[in-house]
């Protein structure tokens, strides 16, 4: 008969609601013994004090939960640490970089979930930049902590094709799935992990801006379709028409223009080509189908009855 697998106890740090599974299934395997998040904010139309996803899942089951504001000279908070007796900690989209003082604590340190192919896209929006580069493959890691961003060594490692279509939502649930068992696995290993150095050099992934989520007509259809599936579902894509803000929650690129397609020869960046079934527009190279919009002030609707709406035809300029 095989033994049972080793119930380790951990410490888990995590703030989103992607980290709910995560907190999930270490909550199944082993003993969470304590959850640090972020700090309550205010969220909604109230602005009512909130916890984080991850801080009411945990609340809800009973786990003790921590909301330090500041996790560098706490020692209250470090003190506490100390007095849990912990083997190991896991982070996943914590969103603090741990001091080392802390690092130090578990027994066996703590371990990161991390969905880029290290040393490619430390920082907090790994997914998002990885499809707004347009890049054919990536990876999720688990890594050991250290002080630095997303510089620890790396214990195990899956790599995956993008699909073309995949959405920065899509991705990263598919790369925390994948995670949640590559981080089992290691856990269940603690004793003989063996950790590969990352290299000093990589790329970092900056934390989303609005204005990343704006369209540039000027860059090519793909450019802009990869842009596109980066951003969703924060900030999204959108442009400017007649002053006003204009959401596009679903695109798609026009593969090939068949005989008697409009042309696109001459046609500047951000020219409307088509106003039928679904908006077209010019692009820098090639063009994009525009099928569901969200105006300022207004819900989303089809592309195609907005640019009626605004008495847009083939020919008049997006902007």
């Amino acid at each position: 008969m095989n033994s049972q697998p080793l119930r380790r106890r951990l410490a888990f740090f995590g703030s989103p609601a992607w980290a709910v599974p995560v907190l999930e299934a270490l909550h199944r395997h082993h003993e969470v013994v304590l959850v640090v998040t972020q700090p309550d904010k205010p969220a909604g139309r109230g602005l009512q004090i909130t916890p984080c996803p991850v801080a009411a899942w945990a609340e809800a089951r009973g786990l003790r939960v921590e909301k330090p504001a500041r996790l560098r000279k706490n020692p209250e908070f470090l003190a506490l640490f100390k007095s849990l007796g912990l083997e190991v900690a896991v982070t996943a989209a914590y969103g603090k970089i741990l001091p080392a003082e802390l690092l130090e604590v578990p027994r066996f340190g703590f371990l990161n979930l991390h969905p880029s192919d290290l040393p490619n896209y430390r920082g907090p929006a790994p997914v998002q930049w990885t499809l707004i580069n347009g890049d054919a493959e990536t990876a999720v890691c688990i890594m050991q902590t250290d002080v630095g961003m997303d510089t620890g060594p790396v214990v195990a490692r899956w790599r995956t094709p993008i699909g073309p279509d995949e959405t920065a939502l899509e991705l990263a649930d598919r790369l925390r799935d994948k995670g949640i068992e590559l981080l089992l696995d290691a856990l269940a290993h603690l004793e003989y992990l063996q950790p590969t150095p990352q290299p000093p050099e990589g790329t970092h992934a900056p934390m989303l801006q609005k204005d990343d989520g704006r369209i540039v007509w000027e860059r090519t259809a793909q450019a802009i379709y990869n842009r596109h599936r980066g951003v969703l579902p924060w900030p999204g894509s959108w442009f400017e028409h007649q002053g006003k803000r204009v959401k596009v929650i679903k695109m798609s690129r026009v593969e090939a223009r068949g005989a008697g397609a409009e042309s696109l020869e001459g046609q500047a960046p951000g020219t409307v080509v088509r106003v039928a079934e679904y908006l077209e527009v010019a692009t820098g190279q090639g063009s994009l189908r525009l099928e569901e919009v969200q105006p300022e002030g207004k819900k989303p609707m089809p592309a195609v009855d907005w640019a009626r709406g605004a008495r847009l035809q083939p020919g008049h300029r997006l902007g």
